[in-house]
């Protein structure tokens, strides 16, 4: 098993989030990093990465009891999958059949979920792998987080670094090209976008789990493009970030 901590010391409430995601090429890991770094933002917030393994598939049967008992004691849950044939990815359907058992006794119900996805393609279907991620969520009994960002790069002054510049709020959609490995993942409004998603779940999740007060951010879509220009050629990803 693949599981990493980067749990943030602090004091007060707490809350567990874990990233658990599969990724072929490395592209989608990055993605649940910069997600993770987003979440660790967050005072109290303890944050876990873990990785599920095709060799942890054995006769189409995933097993990974510590990323399970994991999962059992996080708050929230984010999944995350590579769009593989307009589908997750036959590796994390295996995961996903093998929460059969929590399942049956509903030890998930009531986690905060939320779900991410990287393809080549700019659509590439990405919508389907989120459905699926949600539903799944659903049957778990879970409590679903969507990207609470404007769409940018709808207009003619937007760029492919804007904040959620595929439009996508029911998760967050990444977008790679097939022919340059993970140290190119995404473009910088994408893992913008994902910072700022994995903090939105860790603050609802410290909102959920501790009862604290919580300050709705809203923009109107001015705002929104004013902050994506005002990020373009700022972002530089931190150095464990930008490995395969």
């Amino acid at each position: 098993m693949t599981v990493n901590d980067v749990d943030r010391a602090h004091d007060g409430p707490t809350a567990t989030v874990t990233v658990v995601y599969h990724s072929v090429h490395g592209h989608t890991r990055v993605l649940a990093e910069h997600l993770a770094e987003g979440a660790r933002r967050v005072p109290g917030a303890r944050v876990h990465l873990a990785e599920i393994r095709a060799e942890d598939v054995n006769a189409g049967r995933w097993h990974d009891a510590e990323v399970m008992a994991l999962l059992g004691r996080s708050d929230a849950i984010v999944l995350g999958s590579p769009t593989l044939m307009g589908s997750v990815s036959a590796v994390f359907k295996a995961f996903m059949e093998a929460a059969f058992t929590p399942f049956t006794t509903q030890a998930w119900k009531d986690k905060l979920a939320g779900g991410f996805t990287m393809s080549a393609s700019q659509s590439g279907d990405k919508l389907t792998v989120l459905e699926q991620l949600a539903v799944f969520a659903a049957q778990m009994g879970m409590q679903w987080i969507g990207v609470g960002d404007m769409p940018g790069n709808n207009w003619s002054g937007g760029s492919r670094d804007d904040v959620n510049r595929l439009g996508s709020w029911l998760g967050l959609m990444s977008q790679s090209h097939a022919d340059q490995g993970p140290e190119h993942a995404g473009s910088r409004g994408d893992l913008i976008t994902a910072q700022r998603y994995g903090e939105r779940i860790a603050r609802l999740t410290q909102r959920w789990v501790n009862a604290l007060p919580y300050d709705t951010p809203r923009m109107t879509e001015h705002e929104a493009r004013d902050l994506s220009a005002s990020l373009r050629g700022t972002f530089d990803a931190p150095a464990a970030l930008t490995g395969a």
